[in-house]
Order: C-alpha cells, then sequence, then structure tokens
C-alpha cells in the first residue's frame, strides 16, 4: 500500500517470485488514498481473510519523492517539513496477541474535496492542506465516534479510558481530536510520540501508533483503542480495538 511510489512489478511481486511463493500467495496493490490508508487497508485485508491464512499487509511511503524543494511557498514548506518516508508491515490472523479488529466504518466530509488534495505538478506532487481541516474534521467527529463504538458493541464502554490512537496529521489535528473528545493528553500520547520522532509518514504512520501501544506493558490487556485517520475526500476513518 502507498500514495507515494510505483514501480511494476512491485517489491511485494519481486519477493513473492523469489521466494517461489507464487502459488500460494496472492498480491494485491492499493494506491494513493492518503494518511487514512492503514484503517482501509484493515478493511480490505478482513475481506481477504480466510480460515488458516494470515492477510499481510505493506506500507511503503515515499513521501521525500513527491515533494519539490524549489517551491518556497508558506503552504509548501509546512508540507516539506510535516511529511516523511516510512515503512511497517503487520499482518491480520485469526487469533493471538495484538490488537482485535471489533470495527471499522469510515464517511466523506460533505463539500470538503478542496481542503485536502494532491495534484501532480512540473517537478512532483503538489499538496493543498487549507487551514479548515481540523475544523472540518471536529464538525461531525462526536457522532462518528458513536456510531462506531455502536458497531463495535461497546457504546457503554467508559472511552475516558481507552486509548486514542489518532493519526498524527500535524499536531494541531491532535488538538482538535483531544479537545472535541475531551480526552486526557495520556490518551493520545502514542500519537505524539510517533509524530514527534518520524514525522507524518502518509499511510505508514497509523500503523507505527498501533505497534506502540501493543508493546507498551502499561496499557493493559482488554483495553479499548479507538483510533482515526483523515485523508482526502476529506475521508473521516474509524477502527475499534481491543488489546489482547
Amino acid at each position: 500500500m502507498t500514495c507515494t511510489g510505483y514501480v511494476a512489478p512491485s517489491a511485494a511481486m519481486e519477493l513473492v517470485a523469489k521466494r517461489g511463493w507464487g502459488e500460494r500467495t496472492r498480491v494485491t496493490h492499493v494506491y494513493h488514498m492518503g494518511c487514512n490508508a492503514s484503517l482501509s487497508a484493515l478493511r480490505i485485508a478482513t475481506g481477504l481473510a480466510e480460515p488458516g491464512r494470515r492477510v499481510d499487509v505493506v506500507h511503503t511511503e515515499l513521501c521525500t519523492l513527491h515533494l519539490d524543494p524549489t517551491d518556497h511557498s508558506a503552504e509548501q514548506l509546512v508540507v516539506q517539513s510535516l511529511f516523511a518516508d516510512g515503512l511497517i508491515r503487520y499482518h491480520l490472523t485469526g487469533g493471538g496477541s495484538g490488537l482485535r479488529v471489533l470495527a471499522l466504518d469510515e464517511i466523506i466530509v460533505p463539500d470538503s474535496g478542496d481542503s485536502m488534495r494532491w495534484s501532480v505538478g512540473d517537478r512532483g506532487m503538489h499538496m493543498t492542506l487549507a487551514r479548515d481541516v481540523p475544523d472540518r474534521i471536529a464538525a461531525g467527529l462526536r457522532a462518528f465516534i458513536e456510531r462506531l463504538t455502536e458497531r463495535a458493541g461497546v457504546a457503554s464502554a467508559p472511552l475516558d479510558r481507552a486509548i486514542f490512537a489518532v493519526h498524527p496529521g500535524g499536531p494541531r489535528v491532535i488538538d482538535q481530536v483531544a479537545e472535541t473528545l475531551g480526552l486526557a493528553d495520556g490518551q493520545v500520547a502514542a500519537s505524539r510520540r510517533i509524530l514527534r520522532d518520524h514525522g507524518n509518514m502518509s499511510s505508514a504512520t497509523l500503523p507505527h501508533v498501533w505497534q506502540l501501544i501493543a508493546e507498551d506493558e502499561a496499557v493493559a490487556p482488554g483495553t479499548l483503542i479507538v483510533s482515526l485517520a483523515f485523508g482526502p475526500g476529506l475521508t473521516v476513518c474509524g477502527g475499534v480495538f481491543r488489546k489482547e
């Protein structure tokens, strides 16, 4: 999965061919979905999952290849300082330790297409990132969370004890989500740490947040994790997990 790099045959196909896995491995490519693609990838993976088989998801994001460093406009300087390259692999199985998927959902915010865009330019991709993105996301976030937790069967669970894995599109995105939902600093600490240490790695970012939470011994088994990500559209994606 990537929105920042294309080559055919892909690295995944080359690996499958080299290892001789071609008869028992299917490769599916998903391109250009944006920062919310990790949750969309999980939705696709659950559809591909079969009893006794594992679905691997690989995110390869080479954001620096798409940026034009000669563009010194204020908007593009912000974009260039925010995005970074990233890579991660994880898998979906029928059980075991990690994070159990309880529900996934997504919506497209009406009349928001111009708020976030990638467009092709002469020297790379040009990104439009409007100032109103956090406000547009916040407007319907509570209703989205209510529907998501109901679908997961945890609508009555106290969310003040949940961990929120928010895609760190930028500091203001995390701040706006925390303020809108009344979250404590500790509930979004993992998202802030990944942003501080790695920046916004597009679709590869949120899985790093999941990994941090899954490996954190301070997060007890049974803890609910509410995950949110946002991309062009504007698309709002969400997932509810339970730590196993």
